[in-house]
């Protein structure tokens, strides 16, 4: 687990995210069509912002991979910001002669007076633009790169939303700690299942009900929180470790 490190940089309206995959070893499958596929399953979702309108997500691999194989040295993605046409002035690398608006009020929850007082900045887009669900998008790709490793080793991860505010599906992938043998077989249909829903719900009544409690908090100008669950298959036996705490399997997974 200590083998594949990954590094994103980039701002939310700059103008590109950069990622690079150290570790990976020579010899996968590897194209931009199989990073392509989990960046459309990120814009997915009913009540998205509208960046998600802008935004067509495409990832280019710029190194570590030739005819269509990884060679075994690091990874190096980029992601374009389409956004980037109408902030080219306020995010400029260089100097620029007009005076731009600060932001100067703090988001309640978010890293941007904390992040402010520690770098000193006097302008917290300077924060903000960092911390930012945007960074999520290099992390997706990268991810995806991960994810066809994985399979290589019959390993899957399934995932569906079990509530959205008070809407809750009692449907659980797991009984006991134990994987369902008839879920394991159906792990690709039941992804499908999930992605055909706006709200990744495997139930068609309830995700009307989920849809509706998005929308009448989006007219209250508020927002709705949720549940969702994720497993992974096939994983072999022996990972993390017993013998201490930073080792164990459940600290490493919280630390990633």
């Amino acid at each position: 687990m200590n083998r594949i490190r990954f590094l994103t940089a980039g701002e939310s309206h700059g103008q590109g995210l950069v990622g690079v995959l150290e570790g990976v070893p020579a010899g996968l499958t590897l194209s931009e069509a199989d990073l392509l596929q989990e960046l459309q399953r990120r814009q997915k979702g009913h009540g998205r912002g509208g960046r998600m309108k802008i935004e067509r997500d495409q990832a280019r691999i710029l190194s570590g991979v030739r005819f269509g194989k990884t060679l075994g040295g690091p990874i190096a993605l980029w992601l374009e910001n389409k956004d980037w046409e109408n902030w080219q002035t306020r995010m400029a690398v260089e100097d620029v002669p007009e005076k731009q608006k600060r932001v100067t009020v703090p988001r309640p929850g978010h890293a941007d007076y904390a992040g402010a007082v520690k770098f000193g900045h006097d302008d917290l887009r300077n924060v903000l633009e960092r911390a930012s669900a945007r960074e999520t998008a290099m992390r997706v790709a990268l991810g995806a790169v991960a994810k066809k490793l994985l399979a290589e080793f019959g390993i899957g991860v399934v995932s569906h939303v079990v509530q959205i505010h008070s809407v809750r599906n009692p449907f659980t992938l797991t009984a006991y700690g134990k994987i369902d043998v008839q879920i394991k077989a159906e792990l690709t249909a039941l992804n499908a299942r999930a992605d055909a829903s706006p709200v990744r719900c495997l139930d068609p009544e309830l995700e009307k009900e989920m849809v509706a409690a998005i929308d009448a908090a989006r007219e209250k100008g508020d927002t709705v929180g949720g549940v969702f669950e994720v497993a992974a298959l096939g994983l072999p036996v022996g990972l993390g470790s017993y013998t201490h705490w930073d080792r164990k399997l459940d600290a490493r997974i919280a630390y990633a």
